[in-house]
């Protein structure tokens, strides 16, 4: 690791994070447009000592740990990882923090970023020149009113996975899959999306965003604002085409996510709309696989929702001149490349992900090229319950596809 950026680097974050004062500062400057990010020069001795103490769940501390030795051989600062359960990182962050014994550093999804800093306890960060080597997705994910706050390190989100076996062609459209799937040898469903009794409004939301039904409007900057944009006749066409969906049995609320991928797996349909998480039992199972955008359905370009891995600053840390290193050095290639191989995740970075030669990853990145990062606005946990909801009674036709959708509207709106 070289050691004249992290020292810059960490000169220029700390002007910033001690500038918040413990998170009591509004003054932090928001994330600039700038050249893309170097990794810094070699250096044999490290930069800094102490110890910073970062949160993470179960599925991330290997790779922290990982992380954590190179960035002690880079600066001399020990990364202090401490595991805690995943439904209890960002609640426990939220109830510890103001009493300073929360940790420097937590490490979570972008969608926390609006709960993070209505409750004060995250810090705004200055990427500098290296915030334009990101995935602009990946840093609107963490950015609230302007400021960002956090440095994403890895992105997900869904896509179309063909079984090569059934099929070989690419569909242009939704209505033209079906037609294939129904065709398809062996196949007892066109296409599977996973929905459930409680429904999965995050699966099908590719679908509804090509009608131009987004979950919320934005505003000029590109920032989700709390007007819902789901409404309308767009929403409208979406909720029909989704009575349509259940009748081709693409869709039901009996098929959930361990049942679809079983169906995948057993060659019961050629198509599943599916993220990373269920590739790897694909791959075990030697299947042969193509991941692919998915086609859109009413028009307009099918946006996945992106989910943005990435780590929180302590609003309370007393150790920002340290923990602007470690944001530092999430930053650089050398760790967002180390991340990618620890997690197997497409790099938030863009150098680094542009450098990924796994065809099934390549194919999830390209998939969301037209994606938006999922809503981190208070107001999106007002949604989740109403929207499935609505689905799933147009799914088992409990209710017309018009009368549910105007109803969900209503009932949304007014929780805001």
């Amino acid at each position: 690791m070289r050691k004249s950026l992290l020292a810059a680097a960490a000169a220029g974050l700390s002007l910033t994070l001690v500038a918040c004062g413990g998170g009591t500062s509004t003054t932090s400057p928001s994330a600039t447009d700038a050249a893309s990010s170097s990794a810094p020069a070699e250096s044999s001795a490290p930069a800094a000592a102490g110890t910073l103490t970062v949160w993470v769940d179960e599925t991330r501390i290997d790779a922290f740990k990982t992380i954590g030795e190179s960035f002690l051989a880079a600066t001399g600062v020990t990364l202090d990882v401490v595991q805690k359960p995943s439904a209890d990182v960002k609640t426990d962050f939220i109830a510890q923090a103001p009493t300073g014994e929360g940790p420097d550093l937590i490490v979570g999804a972008h969608d926390w970023t609006g709960d993070l800093v209505k409750n004060g306890v995250i810090a705004p960060v200055e990427l500098g020149d290296q915030v334009s080597g990101f995935n602009p997705v990946a840093t609107r994910g963490f950015t609230q009113a302007g400021q960002l706050y956090g440095v994403p390190y890895a992105i997900e989100n869904i896509a179309l996975v063909r079984n090569n076996a059934m099929l070989q062609d690419t569909p242009a459209t939704f209505d033209e899959l079906i037609a294939q799937g129904k065709a398809a040898a062996g196949a007892e469903f066109p296409a599977v999306i996973q929905q459930g009794p409680d429904g999965d409004a995050y699966h099908l939301y590719p679908i509804q965003t090509s009608f131009g039904a987004p979950v919320f409007k934005t505003d000029a900057n590109g920032d989700y604002t709390a007007e819902l944009g789901m409404g309308g006749p767009e929403g409208l066409a979406f909720a029909e085409y989704l009575k349509t969906l259940a009748a081709e049995k693409v869709v039901s609320s009996s098929l959930e996510g361990e049942t679809a991928k079983q169906a995948f797996l057993d060659g019961k349909t050629p198509y599943i709309i599916t993220g990373p998480w269920y590739v790897a039992d694909f791959v075990a199972a030697d299947m042969d696989v193509t991941v692919l955008p998915v086609p859109s359905a009413g028009g307009q370009p099918a946006a996945p929702f992106v989910g943005v891995q990435g780590v929180f600053l302590s609003s309370k840390s007393e150790n920002t001149l340290l923990a602007s290193q470690f944001l530092e050095y999430m930053a650089s290639k050398e760790a967002q490349d180390q991340m990618y191989e620890l997690g197997e995740r497409m790099p938030a970075l863009t150098e680094s992900a542009d450098a990924v030669t796994d065809e099934i990853l390549a194919g999830f990145g390209e998939a969301g090229k037209d994606g938006q990062p999922m809503p981190s606005i208070p107001e999106m946990g007002a949604v989740w319950e109403f929207w499935g909801g609505a689905q799933v009674c147009i799914i088992t036709g409990n209710a017309e596809p018009a009368a549910a959708w105007d109803a969900m509207i209503k009932n949304i709106e007014a929780k805001f």
